[in-house]
């Protein structure tokens, strides 16, 4: 058996065995959605920190499935590593300096989609052949590099279309994240 099928399999079971960090990790996001919505009033500074959270929880998660995975020492782990840290990093800058200006906030933010998307895409393909539903973490992934680089080209659209736009993204992802975790559920060894 190759290495590189052996590695797939190895982390296919090391989600499997954490897929509930991926649950809460989707709950989480959908949360964050749900506040910019019923919350259309809310301040950069407010947003700011309310991100803040969300990205440090986010990356809290994966920085969990990547550390604690019950599976040998072969699994490929390190997109999910990258996850992490990016969200830790990125959720700490936001709490430690609230007064970030929201040009600065948004491209931040582009930027950790982006490396968050790119991850996700490099999941999917090493977990092919092995799981159906790969296409949602792909999905997810191709989504998080579309709110980015919208992010990127449109810093400068309207603050409530902004939240809204941050709003579907995380209800999206979230989502997908929830689904995603059920279909490894369903690959837990007995």
């Amino acid at each position: 058996m190759n290495t590189s099928v052996l590695n797939r399999t190895e982390l296919l079971q090391a989600l499997a065995e954490n897929w509930w960090l991926l649950l809460l990790r989707g709950i989480n996001a959908i949360a964050l959605g749900f506040l910019a919505f019923f919350w259309p009033s809310i301040t950069p500074l407010t947003l700011t920190l309310l991100w803040g959270v969300y990205a440090l929880v986010d990356g809290i998660l994966a920085q969990w499935v990547a550390v604690t995975g019950t599976v040998g020492d072969g699994v490929a782990r390190w997109w999910l590593a990258v996850i992490g840290v990016a969200g830790v990093l990125s959720g700490l800058l936001a709490l430690f300096s609230p007064g970030v200006t929201t040009l600065v906030l948004l491209i931040f933010i582009a930027s950790w989609s982006t490396v968050v998307g790119l991850m996700q895409i490099v999941g999917a393909t090493q977990m092919r052949n092995k799981i159906q539903g790969k296409w949602l973490l792909a999905l997810n992934g191709l989504l998080s590099i579309a709110f980015g680089v919208i992010l990127m080209i449109r810093p400068d659209a309207g603050a409530l279309a902004v939240i809204w736009i941050i709003g579907w993204y995380a209800i999206l992802t979230g989502f997908l994240s929830i689904c995603l975790a059920f279909r490894l559920k369903a690959h837990k060894p007995a």
